[in-house]
């Protein structure tokens, strides 16, 4: 039923909670984990180096690279496929159209929980997600870590 789950990260460890879902979901349907990383385009202000741009955005693709294959690694611990995705975009918008145009059953991802004028100000990438994708949503609520 769910062969292909899309688990889209930011980095962050409250996005990482949706991780163990995911996992066992596709342990349950013998499914493949498709990791998507959507890197927001560095802003070009005016008078910037282009070539400083270009290797700014060259070494966030490799540190992204290596942290998804982290990901991918420990993931693959537990006997599932993994592919890992890195595109450029709105998250939002790119997690949507990449989940209509590719295989995806299910849609696996953190909410922060956000309410209110922040989530009025900054926005969910979730919310919008959940409102946009042709496919089941896991909304995973994501519980902020002491330190």
């Amino acid at each position: 039923m769910y062969k292909h789950i899309l688990l889209p990260l930011d980095g962050s460890p409250l996005a990482e909670q949706a991780l163990p879902h995911a996992i066992t979901i596709a342990k349950s349907f013998q499914s493949e984990i498709i990791i998507l990383r959507v890197l927001v385009p560095l802003p070009s202000p005016p008078m910037t180096n282009e070539a400083a741009l270009m290797r700014a955005e060259k070494a966030m693709g490799i540190f992204v690279r290596e942290y998804l294959g982290r990901i991918a690694a420990s993931v693959q611990e537990h006997g599932i496929t993994v592919q890992i995705i890195v595109i450029k975009g709105r998250p939002h918008m790119q997690i949507i159209q990449y989940a209509e145009t590719n295989p995806v059953d299910m849609i696996v991802m953190s909410t922060r929980g956000e309410s209110g004028l922040s989530r009025w100000l900054m926005g969910s990438v979730a919310e919008r997600v959940v409102r946009g994708a042709n496919v089941p949503v896991l909304m995973v609520r994501a519980q902020k870590q002491e330190l």
